[in-house]
C-alpha cells in the first residue's frame, strides 16, 4: 500500500503516540519522561515522527556529536513496516545530518534484527564492530553499523 508519509520535528505533544510505536517495537522501550527529556532538554538532539493521515507511524532520532551523528533510534508500527516509512526517516536524518556538517553516522542493531540490518545497508551503513551482550533483556550483541563520508 502506498502511503502519504508527513515527517515532521518532534514535540512534546507527539510523545504519547511515539509511546504506542516505541513500546509495540522493542522489549525494553524507552520510558516517557526520556522522550521528553530529548525533545526538551537535550540540545544534541533531533527527533523526527513519521505521520500517516494525522497519525503517528514511526519516529527516528539522533544525536549530534560534534561532526558525528549518532542515531539512538528508530521505529515504526508494526502495521506500518516495510511501507517505506522507516526510509523515509532515515532519509529524513541523513539529509539532516548533511545540511548541520555531519561527516560520518553510527548506531547499534541488534544481531537478530536483519530488517534494520537490510535498511541500514540499502543506505550505506556497513558493520564496523560487536558490542558484546549490548541489550540487557537478552544478552544479545549488538552490531555497530557507520555510514562514513555522508556528504558524497
Amino acid at each position: 500500500m502506498d502511503y502519504n508519509i508527513e515527517i515532521i520535528d518532534m514535540s512534546i505533544e507527539h510523545v504519547d503516540e511515539v509511546m504506542v510505536v516505541e513500546n509495540l517495537s522493542f522489549s525494553i522501550p524507552w520510558s516517557k519522561n526520556a522522550f521528553i527529556e530529548e525533545v526538551t532538554k537535550n540540545k544534541f538532539a533531533i527527533y523526527y515522527t513519521a505521520g500517516v493521515e494525522g497519525k503517528i507511524v514511526g519516529y527516528a532520532g539522533m544525536w549530534q556529536v560534534f561532526d558525528e551523528g549518532h542515531i539512538t533510534n528508530i521505529a515504526v508500527h508494526p502495521e506500518f513496516r516495510t511501507s517505506g516509512v522507516g526510509s523515509a526517516l532515515l532519509e529524513k536524518l541523513i539529509d539532516t545530518a548533511k545540511k548541520r556538517g555531519i561527516t560520518r553516522m553510527t548506531l547499534e542493531v541488534r544481531r537478530s534484527n536483519l530488517a534494520a540490518q537490510g535498511l541500514y545497508e540499502k543506505y550505506g551503513f556497513a558493520v564496523g564492530g560487536i558490542r558484546k551482550a549490548y541489550y540487557a533483556d537478552t544478552n544479545e550483541d549488538a552490531l555497530i553499523m557507520w555510514k562514513e563520508n555522508i556528504s558524497e
